[in-house]
């Protein structure tokens, strides 16, 4: 794909928990992410308040803004476009992001883009891999999505498979609110699992007939579960990193394997993660492990691009603005968006 010129993008993500805005050269070079996270207020009630996120956006959102335009060292006026994530996530916190994005895009008079979240989780791999290029498999894991998708080009996806109930990480963070981990609970399960046994205990592993490449992960949550109330009933100990080690391994067993056959059926010979699963230590060892021994180029991004944040959203505005796509200021907030589906005017 050619750049007539360098391309600047401000982007805006507020889909969850993190207010953030980043700068954005061609899709590819960061020049400033800033990321203003609220975990510490929601780990107070167990998970995410979406009142309490749609208000703390709105108290933070100018700030980082203004910050990551200060810290690229560009004005408005240097911007060649606006790139905004407006769906899936929280109504009221996407709502935020996107009123912002309007504004900004009416008030400068700059091209908006919205992207979708996933598309972003995609192409954080972009900033991190400049090598990297479609067609690949991506394994996108996160709190709320599990998907297999062969990106056969930028901004041309189609999902081969994806979870029938639970998503990796709303597993993770249920396991350990039962072991008494508290939230966020992916990495603290990450964390204590380097202390546990991971064969300790045997939990299933769910193949969904007919779909090879689907996912479910409500069985072994439930598993943990009877495991745990077993050992209280029988007056045995509840040894938290052997749980959280053995489930871990559970998890990280179905989202390989199912990965390498989707490579492999599509004929493909790149495998990238994605979502702010793909931090998790374990899985990426397990990942490395499987995919040297089967030749298959593995890529994955920093933590800090697992999690969600502006700069993955602004590679991704970069390639959706060079194929030509354009919102108007009609553009709404859509918590339910597919991948693939684009409320977009040319």
């Amino acid at each position: 794909m050619e750049e007539k010129k360098e391309i600047l993008i401000l982007a805006i993500e507020s889909s969850c928990d993190e207010t953030a805005a980043a700068v954005v050269k061609n899709g590819r070079e960061v020049l400033s992410n800033v990321i203003s996270s609220q975990i510490d207020l929601h780990t107070l009630y167990g998970g995410v308040v979406p009142e309490i996120a749609s208000r703390k956006h709105v108290e933070r959102i100018n700030y980082v803004i203004q910050e990551a335009l200060g810290q690229a060292d560009v004005t408005l006026k240097d911007l060649d476009a606006i790139g905004v994530t407006y769906g899936p996530g929280l109504v009221g916190a996407l709502l935020v992001g996107v009123a912002e994005a309007k504004a900004i895009s009416y008030a400068a008079g700059l091209p908006l883009v919205g992207v979708h979240h996933i598309e972003g989780h995609i192409s954080a791999n972009y900033i991190e891999h400049q090598e990297l290029e479609p067609p690949f498999v991506c394994l996108v894991v996160s709190g709320g999505h599990t998907h297999l998708v062969i990106v056969h080009d930028y901004g041309e996806y189609e999902i081969t498979g994806k979870t029938r109930d639970d998503a990796a990480g709303e597993a993770f963070d249920k396991v350990a609110r039962a072991v008494g981990l508290g939230y966020p609970g992916g990495p603290k399960i990450d964390r204590i699992s380097k202390e546990g046994n991971a064969d300790a205990i045997h939990f299933p592993r769910a193949k969904v007939e007919g779909a090879p490449y689907d996912f479910s992960f409500s069985g072994v949550k439930s598993a943990v579960l009877n495991h745990i109330n077993g050992c209280r009933m029988k007056g045995e100990e509840v040894c938290q990193a052997d749980i959280a080690a053995s489930f871990q391994k559970a998890v990280c067993d179905v989202l390989v394997s199912h990965a390498l056959a989707a490579v492999k059926d599509y004929g493909m010979q790149k495998l990238v993660l994605a979502g702010g699963v793909a931090s998790n230590t374990s899985l990426r060892s397990m990942m490395e492990t499987a995919c040297k021994k089967e030749r298959i180029s593995l890529y994955y991004p920093s933590p800090v691009l697992c999690t969600d944040n502006a700069a993955m959203i602004g590679a991704a505005a970069y390639y959706e603005y060079q194929r030509g796509v354009r919102h108007g200021l009609d553009l709404n907030a859509v918590p339910n968006l597919k991948l693939g589906e684009r409320q977009e005017k040319r």
